[in-house]
């Protein structure tokens, strides 16, 4: 059989199974027509017409006799190789039970839940009301109050537990309400009227909560747990005269709590563990905070807060621990929260109180030895899976690392937190441990912040102050380069391919320019830091006492200023070194791209910063030479000489910016932006240079004649290496340049000429310009060729 004659014979099946359909389709309809005609006896029915099957002649295959051919028709389908599917039965009272299911089901939570809770909130309340008319009027006397109230309980508990079995949940409800009147009720006797000793009420609300633990899990309801241990926070409040007695009331809620602990290790529900850890926190830190100062109830508020935390922690874990369960983020946000709650609440008492002040450090210790003995007990028990040990253990850093600040000072906290991060990284990123590396990214940025917070301390000795230590040999230094040293390894390890994905990728971005960034930073500012010091040992060296009163310490002195001059200079030398260095060892040895894009940017800051500002620093120092300022200091030739030992280091930078143009690691060509950034360098020095020639010989003008002269052939110069090298670029800018030259000659320079000077100048200028005509003219077929072979 060939493909057409197979084609035919599909397309045939296919328009047979149409029909079929259209068939099935019919009969459905007239079901449902009868189906409303037996619901309406006045409406009358009529079958529709029965469809009408045609015949489909199947075309025979190729070498089949003509008897073979057969007909077909949709009253006789073609026998199906699987059996049919018998789908059960469907009448019109299951299709409306489905209906109004949505329907009936918001109804029975509506009647048979929601209004059996309010009812019992609504009862609980008249009754609180009721008897709160009844003791202002002294309508009854404290006892019988008590005993009504207790036998209003026992009576609900009793109808409630009578109910239990035909009625669960609205059972479940009354015995929540009882368990609240008993806490109620068990309260007052105690605090108000003093009816019972303090041991028999906690013993009454022991009692209880073990009675709401056991009806929670026989009812399996949380709502008993709800209104019977939450709902009896509010018991203390509503029936508070403003005693004080917070020890009372925070026993009274430990208790409760308890009870929330025993039930986590049956039933882990949130609801109920969020409410008790929520409202007892809230309650804790409202009466603390109100205390302000206050240094009364230090070791009662220390005693519970710690009790809440420790609490609050076991309920936790225990269900998680028991069963097994992987910790969510809700749970590990409430572990969290638990633990750094307690501690600020714990730091805050003790802060609040001289005498334990320098209890801090080993405070924040002690958080830690508690996450690390949960730690230890989970990772030996093999209790829970590993992301709840990596996050305890990560707890214990954490806590580690805020004791480092809290005890300590200076640079010994930058060096624990460098250290600290190091070492998180490499075990993050190497042994494959999510939660290490994700600790270590704020630690990183943590040390650098304080090493910026030492550096700013020692800003004060860059301005003046008392003696220092020397330089490299100091805390600073060693501060500085365990830092370097930590970060080095850290590149390194970042460099490392893991096969795991990153679960933050924008946070592995981040660092993998951070860290190069903080790095390079750090070793700049380090080593300027290291010259700023012996400038300044320099200077204080140099102090002579010019006025003492007899009998005292005070006196007036005075500095060798030309010190702090000559530092800057260094400064932009060690710059310019700094800037050469790094973009040598990235052509050399490192090849990065990235780094070869900062290396531009770092050459051109540094080149515009020296053309600048260093190069005044340069005349200042010339000027201290030539003018000196003090009589009890002398200034040496030194200050001349230091200018062509910045020029020697200007020149390595630039010799620098022209390899790294030249090398593949700039993926655009940067050779118009190297000309541009060489010859105005050129020009900017050799227009500095002879100002500096002509101040020595005490030349006057030296901004004006020598200057317009200098840049005129300058800007021949420019031409003919336009011309040569054909760079219009060049050329355009000699151009710029003559024009400078000749709006400075005629609007500043000829005020204050000499008529011979005038004359050198502008005759000078008229030849400069003729010969730049004159290559023009010679050279022209040079321009059009360059102009032609561009286009």
């Amino acid at each position: 059989m060939d493909n057409s004659e197979r084609l035919n014979l599909l397309l045939v099946k296919l328009e047979n199974l149409l029909l079929r359909q259209q068939g099935f389709e019919a009969e459905i309809e007239a079901l449902k027509q009868e189906v409303r005609a037996l619901q309406s006896p006045g409406t009358s029915f009529t079958p529709p017409p029965a469809p009408v099957s045609e015949p489909i002649i199947v075309p025979p295959p190729r070498n089949t006799p003509p008897q073979a051919v057969a007909t077909q028709s949709v009253s006789q389908p073609a026998p199906n190789p699987f059996p049919p599917v018998q789908n059960p039965p469907q009448n019109f009272a299951d299709r409306f039970k489905r209906e109004n299911m949505v329907k009936s089901d918001f109804e029975k939570f509506i009647g048979e839940n929601l209004i059996s809770k309010i009812g019992i909130l609504i009862l609980i309340l008249g009754v609180a009301i009721g008897a709160k008319y009844a003791i202002d009027h002294d309508m009854i006397s404290p006892l019988t109050r008590i005993v009504l109230g207790y036998a209003v309980g026992a009576g609900l508990m009793a109808f409630a537990i009578k109910l239990k079995e035909k009625y669960e949940n609205f059972s479940a409800v009354l015995v929540s309400g009882a368990i609240a009147i008993m806490y109620f009720i068990t309260y007052a006797a105690y605090d108000f009227y003093s009816l019972i000793p303090q041991a028999l009420a906690f013993v009454l609300m022991v009692v209880f909560t073990s009675f709401t633990v056991v009806a929670a899990i026989k009812y399996n309801k949380q709502i008993i747990a709800h209104i019977g241990l939450v709902g009896a926070y509010a018991v203390p409040f509503l029936l508070s005269d403003g005693s004080g007695k917070v020890g009372v009331l925070f026993t009274y809620m430990a208790i409760i709590n308890i009870g929330i602990l025993i039930l986590s290790f049956k039933k882990y529900w949130k609801p109920l563990f969020y409410a008790s850890f929520g409202l007892t926190w809230m309650i804790f830190l409202a009466w603390r905070l109100d205390l302000g100062n206050n240094n009364n109830f230090f070791a009662l508020s220390l005693l519970f807060s710690t009790i809440f935390f420790i609490i609050f922690y076991i309920t936790n874990l225990a269900y998680k621990v028991t069963k097994k369960e992987i910790f969510g983020f809700s749970d590990v946000v409430i572990i969290l929260l638990n633990s750094f709650v307690y501690y600020g609440v714990g730091y805050l008492i003790l802060s609040q109180n001289k005498n334990s002040v320098e209890l801090l450090g080993l405070f924040t210790l002690a958080n830690a030895v508690i996450h690390f003995i949960v730690s230890l007990i989970i990772y030996k028990k093999e209790l829970a899976d590993r992301n709840l040990f990596y996050l305890i253990l990560a707890m214990v850093i954490t806590f580690i690392t805020m004791a480092v600040p809290v005890q300590l000072d200076g640079g010994w906290v930058t060096i624990f937190w460098t250290i600290e991060a190091a070492v998180l990284f490499y075990v993050g990123r190497v042994k494959g441990i999510a939660i290490y590396e994700k600790l270590s990214f704020p630690l990183i940025f943590l040390a650098l912040l304080s090493l910026l917070q030492d550096w700013e301390i020692y800003n004060w000795y860059y301005y003046g102050g008392e003696p220092q230590d020397m330089p490299i040999l100091n805390v600073g230094f060693l501060t500085a380069s365990i830092f370097i040293i930590s970060f080095i390894w850290m590149l390194n390890i970042n460099k490392l391919k893991t096969e795991k994905p990153s679960e933050w990728p924008w946070m592995r971005q981040i660092v993998n320019y951070g860290i190069p960034t903080i790095l390079l930073a750090v070793i700049y500012f380090t080593f300027r830091i290291e010259i700023c010091k012996y400038f300044n040992y320099l200077s204080q060296s140099t102090r002579i006492a010019l006025h003492q009163r007899i009998g005292t310490d005070d006196a007036t002195y005075e500095f060798n200023y030309n010190i702090d001059t000559l530092k800057t200079a260094w400064l932009y030398i060690y710059t310019l070194f700094f800037a050469a260095s790094l973009t040598y060892l990235n052509i050399k040895k490192l090849k990065n791209q990235n780094l070869a894009i900062a290396n531009l940017v770092i050459n051109l800051l540094a080149v515009v910063i020296f053309l600048t500002h260093g190069l005044y620093t340069l005349s200042e120092l010339r000027d201290h030479y030539l003018f000196p300022e003090s009589k009890y200091f002398s200034i040496s030739s030194f200050n001349i000489g230091i200018r062509y030992i910045s020029f020697a280091f200007f020149a390595l930078l630039i010799v620098q910016c022209y390899q790294l143009q030249k090398s593949a690691l700039l993926k655009k060509d940067f050779k118009t932006l190297f000309d541009y950034l060489l010859y105005i360098s050129i020009l900017w020095i050799i227009s500095s240079e002879l100002i500096n020639l002509l101040e020595l010989s005490h030349s006057n003008g030296s901004y004006k004649l020598g200057l317009s002269i200098l840049w005129g052939i300058y800007s021949l110069f420019l031409i003919s290496m336009g011309l040569a090298k054909n760079k219009k670029h060049l050329r355009i800018g000699a151009m710029v340049l003559f024009g400078i030259t000749l709006i400075k000659l005629f609007f500043y320079d000829i005020y204050s000429l000499s008529t011979i000077s005038k004359t050198i100048v502008f005759v000078s200028l008229g030849v400069l310009l003729l010969i730049i005509s004159f290559l023009y003219n010679k050279y022209k077929h040079l321009i059009i060729d360059d102009a032609e072979v561009k286009n």
